[in-house]
């Protein structure tokens, strides 16, 4: 496979699932904003700092609102993680390799586009944004299982896979790190009544909540969740999970070694994390560290697998 072709499916499959994990990002909040009383603040600055937009934000509002945030986060072409500009960048990415996936594939995706263009770029209260946003992620899940299921396991769906796994392990700890956006009274039992909530929003956006209340516990506490999320290998939103399939992935792939290197780095930042101990700042340092791994896999295959492509870039 021309490396190209490799870093576009790559890339696809990031860009998808970027826009949706996005959409998972900001129901979570819109979730948690809709169900915490008013002596619960929860900071929108913060929530751009969990998403590492911050400084591109910086650049293009004077305020970091809500609708402010939500037009940046979803519709805005200045960012280049918004939703729209995602699945256009997936679109585009598509339509260069169509012969290399399913028929379909080029239909779904652009009609998800179309969607997004018909329904994401004005503004609207939280209730319809929430709906829109179900609905994107409905529309990418149904994406993801027709390719599954028409898709030939050759190195094509593979890359597929390791774009798909690295962006959602990725993703996954910025919707843990939410919790850091939100600013509980101090101490007492309504305290922790409201922490729990946050818990639990944060295990609904990721489609966790039945799989951690069937295996884990009724309770979503801090401690809990965090250790479901993180290292849990049958749940596939977890980072664990996620770092198998991509272990996988490459142990079918030539020449793994210094992408396989890095994978096991992260794999053991997160295997010695002791979650009963863990602080606020101590989980968003690790979190922080972890997507600093996560970005050390993305060099490494980089400079495995795309550097041709790079090179003929770069001439």
């Amino acid at each position: 496979m021309l490396s190209r072709v490799a870093e576009n499916l790559y890339w696809m499959t990031r860009y998808m699932e970027r826009a949706e994990d996005t959409a998972r990002l900001i129901n979570a909040v819109t979730l948690m904003v809709l169900d915490i009383p008013g002596e619960v603040r929860f900071r929108w600055d913060t929530l751009l700092k969990v998403a590492g937009l911050d400084h591109i934000f910086a650049g293009h509002y004077q305020q970091a609102d809500e609708a402010s945030v939500m037009k940046f986060l979803i519709r805005d072409e200045n960012n280049p993680s918004s939703i729209m500009t995602c699945i256009r960048h997936a679109r585009e990415n598509t339509r260069t390799f169509r012969e290399v996936l399913p028929r379909e594939c080029w239909e779904w995706i652009n009609e998800l586009y179309l969607y997004g263009r018909k329904h994401l770029l004005h503004d609207f209260d939280r209730r319809h944004r929430y709906d829109a946003l179900q609905a994107v992620i409905r529309q990418r899940q149904s994406i993801v299982g027709s390719l599954a299921g028409t898709m030939s396991r050759d190195a094509a769906y593979q890359f597929l896979r390791m774009g798909r796994n690295l962006e959602r392990a990725d993703m996954t700890t910025r919707i843990l790190d939410v919790s850091y956006a939100v600013l509980l009274p101090d101490g007492g039992p309504a305290s922790e009544q409201y922490g729990d909530l946050v818990w639990m929003n944060i295990l609904k956006a990721l489609s966790g909540y039945q799989m951690f209340r069937r295996y884990v516990s009724v309770h979503a506490t801090s401690t809990r969740v965090i250790d479901f999320m993180l290292t849990d290998v049958a749940f596939p939103r977890t980072v664990m999970h996620c770092l198998n399939e991509i272990t996988d992935v490459l142990n079918q792939l030539p020449h793994p070694g210094a992408p396989m290197t890095a994978v096991n780095d992260v794999r053991r930042l997160v295997e010695r994390v002791d979650t009963a101990t863990l602080t606020t700042q101590g989980l968003n340092d690790l979190l922080d560290e972890t997507q600093a791994g996560l970005a050390c896999i993305d060099a490494a295959l980089q400079r495995q697998y795309f550097r041709t492509a790079a090179l003929d870039v770069a001439a």
